[in-house]
This record gives structure tokens, sequence and C-alpha cells, in this order.
């Protein structure tokens, strides 16, 4: 077993995925794509910013054909489909240079890897931007796409190339992995990148800060969910409390727990 530094810290996945050897066979084993680069970068956005809000990704890359971003999400936020659609989108407009040609130089993949996982309990989902006819045949006109990726629901019927990745991932996250379970270069390369006696002090600083943050934006989503919770189990909403427990994110034991509060009278 080896001790590393959990991916569902972002200085621990960009210390990983910067690496053009690990990021190359990631985004290989997802897009089909082989990617002929050197450089990733970090915390990138684009001069001037596109719209109305300063996206900034995680890791970039981009050769004479591709521009693939990669994105790291631990919170279960609400709008995480629609905040990365957004990115996906910025990336794609700022190629726009006037308006003589629609067609942007460089298709865009976006990989958005959920180490949290989310409602919708989903391995992988996509938005593939191709129109397609009646019959759902695509026309082969749009490149772009969208992944998003959650390892804590890995299961047999996930596609093999993407399933080692994700096992791997989701292994990081107690902070110890068994090298023996995988058999995928990139990914000894990717253990021997965050293993824990490597990560330095600055590093750890940042992880404790990000850790910090987390937890306080967990505790006031959970508040949040509560009070959702409440409000719908003391009015006339008709929802059980299962469905107020999916409606809110909350465990179906918190909402009864909730239910049990003398201000609130039992479902019928």
């Amino acid at each position: 077993m080896k001790k590393v530094a959990s991916l569902r810290y972002g200085v621990v996945f960009k210390k990983a995925f910067c690496v053009p050897e690990i990021f190359t066979a990631f985004v290989r084993d997802f897009t089909n794509i082989q990617l002929e680069i050197d450089h990733i970068e970090t915390e990138k956005s684009f001069a001037p910013i596109i719209g109305k809000i300063d996206s900034r990704f995680d890791l970039f890359a981009e050769d004479k054909k591709n521009r693939i971003i990669v994105d790291i999400q631990h919170r279960r936020l609400t709008d995480h489909y629609a905040r990365f659609l957004h990115y996906h989108c910025a990336a794609i407009l700022e190629q726009a240079s006037n308006a003589e040609d629609y067609r942007p130089p460089l298709k865009v993949f976006t990989l958005v890897v959920l180490t949290s996982g989310d409602k919708h309990k989903t391995d992988i989902s996509t938005i593939d931007f191709d129109p397609k006819n009646l019959k759902g045949k695509p026309l082969g006109e749009i490149s772009h796409k969208i992944m998003y990726i959650c390892p804590k629901y890995v299961n047999k019927k996930t596609p093999a190339p993407y399933r080692e990745w994700m096992l791997a991932i989701e292994d990081s996250l107690d902070k110890e992995v068994d090298e023996s379970k995988y058999t995928h270069p990139a990914i000894h390369q990717l253990f021997q990148q965050i293993e824990n006696e490597g990560i330095s002090p600055t590093e750890r600083a940042a992880m404790f800060d990000e850790y910090a943050e987390q937890d306080y934006v967990k505790k006031k989503l959970e508040a949040k969910a509560i009070t959702i919770a409440i409000n719908l189990l003391t009015s006339d909403s008709g929802l059980t409390k299962k469905q107020i427990a999916q409606a809110t994110g909350l465990t179906l034991a918190k909402v009864n727990e909730l239910a049990l509060s003398p201000i609130i009278p039992e479902d019928e």
C-alpha cells in the first residue's frame, strides 16, 4: 500500500495532472484524442473576459487541433452542470475572431471530475454538441463535447478505458492506494507524483486551506438544505419524506430526524 495525498484537493489534482505524460494519457483514454503537448496551464483564464464571468480552468492544454480542459470539483454544488457548460462555451467563444466564419479552429473538450459524486449517481454523463437528425444520427458537424466523470459511481458496466482511472481517483480519496490493482503505466506515475512524502509544505498548507473552505461550504449548504426541508415538512407541500430527501440532497434519516420536531406534524 502507498500513502498518497488525496486527489479531492485541487492542489494535488493539479500536481498530478500537470505532468504532460499523465495528462495526455488521461485525455486519450476518455476522448480517444492523442494530444501533442509539452506544457499544461493551471488556473487558466482569458483576457479579455468572455461574458460577465471570469472563468478559470484548473488544467488547460491545447495543440494545433484540440483545446482540452480538465476541472476537478469536490464540492457537491447544485449548479456544476451549468457552471462547466458555461466554462466550456467560453473556451469556444474565445476563439471567434470575426463574423465571416463561426467555426473555431480548435475542437473543445471539457472533462469535469466530480470526486464527491452528485445526486444523479451516474458514472459518466456527456453533453454532445453535434446536431442529430430525427432518427438520432449525428451529422458530424460539431465535435465539441463535455464529459462529467463521477469516480464514486464507477461500476462493472463503466467502459474499460475509463474504469481504471476512475478507480484510481476514488482509491486516493482515503489517502492510501493499492498499486497492485492497477496496470496502467500512467496511473503508477500518477501515484508517484502524489506520494505523501513528495508533498511540499506549501502544498500541504494549500490542502489545509482548501479543506477548511470545503468544510465551511458543506456546512453552509447543509444548513440551507435543512431550512428548505423544514419548510417543506411544515407546509402543505404534499411531498413525502423520501421526496423531500431527494429534493434537498439530505439523507432520509436526516429528514426523519427533522420530522420528529414537535412543530412538524407526522405524515398522514
